[in-house]
């Protein structure tokens, strides 16, 4: 079977917000839900690629204020409570009682807090670049003294080079904030850009190569940028070390960490803390590899967990 999604829609909600989902795959295969990162960054073109498409039924989604969910770059009702509530939503709207979650970064996240918070409707979490949304994780993304700006010190000049005063994670978050949330729409489109490029730097051991420099920010740039500031600046809307906490709650849940030792977008110590919090986890910290799925040590590993989990059925 091709990667062609079968049926796609928006589901609507009661706060103006319309997810758009689609449906690929095997309708009687086993069902797994794909939460993409970001915040911001939809669904990319390969996703069903990880997947035996005779075996499985991948449910893609698009979270609120990105891709073709709509209203697009809307941040009223745009919390991790209305994303889990989405996804709840999503699950009975398609009849499904309990499904895996295939989720990469941010997407960690979310599949993270749904499992804890529905723990009966999960069948297993297969995860690529743990992200817990603590303090130390934001600032060893964007912070001057953080684990990115230490490895990459020319790329984040470039991130910071309109800021006055640049030295600490909180001047770093205030002057995007004031941007971002200005009337300038040059200047919005303009740091979109950079927090876009910067995270492209950063992603991948090995650079596809230098980056095009575009004359304006397209949709993509501008969902990642300002969904992620929206989310940071509001500390992903849950609470210090919230999902290290819980993560007992997952017991029982069989799990797959997948995450590269050399992520400078999230710290690979917050992918041993999980494991060890969560004993049904296997953790496969990648040599060489750094944050992306298209990381080619990561992308095969993502292929063998699925393809394990289907085994074990």
């Amino acid at each position: 079977m091709s990667g062609v999604c079968y049926q796609h829609g928006l589901l609507s909600g009661s706060d103006g917000h319309r997810v758009y989902y689609e449906l690929s795959g095997n309708p009687n295969g086993e069902p797994v839900l794909v939460i993409h990162g970001g915040p911001g960054a939809g669904l990319g073109t390969r996703y069903t690629h990880f997947f035996d498409l005779s075996a499985y039924h991948v449910i893609g989604f698009e979270q609120r204020g990105c891709g073709r969910s709509q209203p697009y770059l809307s941040l009223s009702h745009n919390t991790t409570q209305d994303l889990l509530t989405d996804i709840t939503r999503l699950r009975e709207h398609l009849s499904i009682t309990r499904w895996l979650m295939f989720g990469g970064s941010w997407g960690t996240t979310l599949a993270l807090l749904a499992a804890v918070r529905e723990p009966e409707t999960v069948s297993g979490l297969i995860l690529r670049g743990i992200f817990l949304a603590r303090e130390e994780d934001f600032k060893w993304f964007l912070a001057p003294d953080g684990g990115a700006a230490q490895i990459y010190p020319d790329a984040y000049q470039r991130f910071i080079e309109e800021i006055e005063n640049p030295t600490s994670f909180t001047a770093v978050l205030a002057h995007y904030s004031k941007v971002f949330s200005g009337a300038d729409e040059r200047r919005r489109h303009q740091a979109a850009i950079r927090w876009y490029q910067w995270e492209e730097a950063i992603a991948r051991v090995h650079s596809p190569g230098e980056q095009v420099q575009p004359e304006s920010a397209h949709p993509l740039m501008l969902s990642l940028a300002v969904l992620e500031w929206h989310y940071i600046t509001n500390r992903c809307f849950i609470s210090e070390n919230e999902i290290l906490q819980q993560a007992h709650r997952l017991a029982g849940i069989p799990g797959r960490i997948i995450h590269g030792r050399c992520d400078t977008v999230c710290k690979p110590q917050g992918a041993y803390a999980l494991h060890q919090r969560w004993p049904d986890s296997k953790l496969l910290l990648i040599d060489g590899a750094g944050h992306s799925s298209a990381e080619p040590a990561i992308a095969m590993a993502l292929r063998e967990a699925t393809h394990q989990f289907i085994l074990k059925r």
